[in-house]
């Protein structure tokens, strides 16, 4: 035989080999964990504790509003493929939309404010628990503890890690507090007022000293203590003008028309757009938890601060998304 085609045939040997090589390697790898999150803020704080090492998909997108969302089809199949999926709870997720995907899967699911005291709100001779939980740093690192728990229960193997991310992360919200004190500081405790479209920043106000007043209560929907009303319009109006309120401010994931509106019957402006119940888009500022939170306090002081100290936007303290 030439020699070569002895080469050749050689060469064809060798490639061959390795391919079936590369091909037994594949197979050996293990199947990448998946967790199936409910909200944009859940997503983010799944991610910093697990890294890489998981996909992490989002039910809802940038901007989508989970008290009314409707699950698809596609939810469906997303979620049956998930190793641990993972939910906000007390009902911020609609009619526990996720909870259901979640079960008629047959997937674990866990709720990140188990654990948590809630603010409960009274309404109609009701109460419900306020689930906006994580406008708390305090509370965010609980979702992020909670998070870190059940994790590391799935994949034991690679537990320091989790520990060592959720630990670091955890400082990160400490951090993030602070800076939103001193920031906070330069807006008067008589303008401590936070008007937005619905009663989303109860844990905010709770930890920063504000005082929230919502046209719409804690759910975009007619549930208890959710819903517009005409009293809750009319205490905004009143506030404004009682308190003279020097911004409103609409957010990212509600129609801004109700807010629009109020600031032309009350002649106050429209401070700015908050996030609240979904996180911002990629590269935006709010794309992150702590970009998101960052990116509130900073047009918040913006808003209501007569003659704030220094430019916000400066500071050198300010944490990173």
């Amino acid at each position: 035989m030439p020699r070569r085609v002895v080469t050749l045939l050689a060469v064809l040997a060798a490639l061959l080999g390795r391919a079936d090589s590369a091909d037994a390697a594949w197979a050996r790898q293990p199947e990448r964990l998946v967790a199936v999150c409910s909200t944009t803020q859940v997503a983010d704080f799944v991610r910093q504790v697990v890294g890489d090492r998981w996909e992490v998909v989002c039910v809802l997108a940038p901007g989508q509003d989970p008290h009314t969302y409707q699950t698809t089809t596609d939810d469906a199949r997303q979620v049956a493929r998930a190793t641990l999926c993972f939910e906000n709870g007390w009902h911020l997720e609609g009619a526990d939309w996720m909870r259901k995907l979640a079960e008629n899967a047959g997937k674990p699911i866990v709720t990140c404010v188990d654990g948590l005291e809630p603010l409960v709100i009274e309404e109609e001779g009701r109460t419900t628990n306020d689930p906006h939980a994580w406008f708390s740093p305090a509370n965010a690192a609980h979702y992020v503890r909670t998070i870190r728990d059940a994790v590391v229960g799935i994949d034991p193997e690679h537990a320091s890690e989790y520990r060592s991310r959720a630990d670091a992360y955890v400082l990160q919200l400490g951090a993030l507090h602070q800076w939103a004190l001193r920031e906070l500081a330069d807006i008067a405790p008589d303008q401590r007022i936070l008007i937005t479209n619905h009663d989303a920043f109860g844990y905010f106000c709770r930890d920063y000293g504000f005082r929230a007043v919502t046209p719409v209560g804690w759910s975009t929907k007619d549930e208890i203590g959710g819903g517009a009303s005409i009293d809750r319009h009319d205490e905004v109006v009143r506030t404004v003008r009682s308190a003279g309120v020097r911004s409103i401010f609409v957010e990212t994931s509600i129609n801004p028309r109700m807010m629009q509106q109020l600031a032309e019957e009350t002649g106050v402006v429209v401070g700015g757009t908050l996030y609240s119940d979904s996180m911002g888009a990629a590269d935006s500022a709010g794309e992150s938890y702590v970009g998101m939170m960052r990116e509130n306090v900073l047009r918040i002081v913006s808003g209501l601060a007569i003659e704030p100290t220094a430019p916000r936007r400066a500071s050198a303290d300010a944490p990173e998304r």
